[in-house]
């Protein structure tokens, strides 16, 4: 039977989401500064076997921040959502959304079958932590800056073709984007070095670590490294590909996703 992406509609936590397909739940949640559309090319992927649900965090797109201020605040609304839809559920998060992903599935297991974290972070060295709390405290003082180098960093210099269209859209949600969400959301991040080498040892669940070949900051070591630890951790890089992963290589994703997730399920 073929979904239709379905408006925003509001669930527990006050999260607003795309809903599309049917069967077993699937959450997927995005990075900071972009919101539930930044799923659209890996939604109709995912959709055939699984309700799949894509959030805007607090303080994106359509869902108010509502005082988020932590990592915690973050996964709380999310616990909310899967609750709403009676989890457990296997998520799949991008850059921030990872980082989330992760904490539930370290700390409230029960709601959680799987997940795929999606170029997270690992133990930043110093000159990139100082690098990213700058960006973050930039945020903080001046509000919302040019994009560009963001885009930059996502995409290169002289993006092209499907890259060129992904990169507006992209700068079109990092220019509207709610100042006090975007802020907020960044500085978790920067401030989050995500998990620890303890958390991770006792990961119960099912976990795949993806991000792309190219990505200078959520890079292939942090994965592996992450995986290794993980006792049920498996790792993928994408060839070819940097942060923006999700949207730029949804084919590579998806296909790496479907077995994870079904054997998550099983």
């Amino acid at each position: 039977m073929t979904s239709i992406i379905q408006p925003r509609s509001e669930g527990a936590g006050g999260l607003f989401a795309w809903v599309r397909g049917s069967g077993p739940a699937l959450i997927l949640i995005h990075g900071v500064g972009l919101q539930a559309g930044a799923w659209k090319p890996l939604m109709p992927l995912l959709a055939a076997d699984h309700t799949v649900h894509a959030i805007d965090l607090p303080g994106h797109g359509k869902s108010p921040l509502q005082g988020a201020s932590s990592l915690t605040d973050y996964a709380d609304r999310v616990a909310q959502y899967i609750a709403f839809l009676g989890g457990p559920v296997a998520l799949v998060g991008h850059s921030l959304g990872a980082l989330i992903s992760l904490d539930l599935a370290i700390k409230r297991s029960h709601l959680i079958r799987s997940v795929c974290a999606l170029n997270a972070v690992f133990e930043r060295s110093p000159k990139a932590a100082q690098a990213v709390q700058a960006r973050a405290q930039a945020l903080a003082e001046i509000g919302k800056t040019d994009p560009s180098p963001t885009l930059e960093r996502w995409f290169g210099k002289t993006p092209t073709g499907a890259l060129q269209d992904a990169a507006t859209s992209c700068r079109d949600w990092l220019t509207s984007v709610d100042t006090t969400g975007y802020a907020q959301a960044y500085k978790v991040f920067a401030y989050h070095d995500g998990p620890t080498r303890v958390e991770l040892d006792s990961m119960q669940r099912p976990v795949l670590f993806m991000t792309g070949a190219d990505d200078p900051n959520s890079t292939p070591e942090m994965s592996i490294a992450m995986a290794k630890r993980t006792p049920l951790g498996s790792v993928q890089i994408i060839d070819g590909a940097a942060h923006m992963a999700p949207v730029t290589h949804p084919t590579d994703i998806a296909a790496a996703i479907i077995p994870h997730v079904q054997k998550g399920a099983a």
